[in-house]
């Protein structure tokens, strides 16, 4: 049974930084596109950044423009985890956080939720102003 969890989350100051952990367990995740969404209390889930897997060794990312240059994602295949870290955070960012991860995505289709096969539970980040 394939498994995502999303770790990481907590209460922090504008302008600080988190690092969100996802990690994957029940199969090897290396080949699969993971996305970062979040979903802020009476929004609809967003897309924030996604990663796709190009072949070998190649990874192609993709960001939200609400959170370009200060969000950045990351990938430890050793540990089957995939990380998020969020820079310069502000207010807005506030959300519950889900990773999500599918098969044979690209710059196309990694925004759309509905093509994940896998989701977490959500870690919910909170940043105050």
């Amino acid at each position: 049974q394939a498994q995502l969890v999303e770790s990481g989350g907590g209460l922090m100051q504008a302008g600080g930084s988190l690092r969100l952990s996802c990690a994957a367990s029940g199969r090897t995740f290396s080949s699969y596109a993971i996305g970062w969404f979040r979903q802020a209390p009476g929004k609809e889930r967003e897309f924030v950044v996604g990663s796709v897997w190009g072949g070998g060794s190649i990874y192609y990312r993709h960001y939200a423009d609400s959170v370009k240059g200060r969000f950045i994602i990351s990938r430890d295949n050793g540990k089957n985890t995939v990380y998020l870290q969020m820079n310069s955070l502000k207010a807005e960012d506030t959300a519950v956080y889900y990773c999500a991860a599918a098969k044979g995505m690209n710059s196309a289709t990694v925004r759309d939720m509905n093509r994940y096969d896998y989701w977490g539970q959500g870690t919910q980040v909170t940043v105050s102003s």
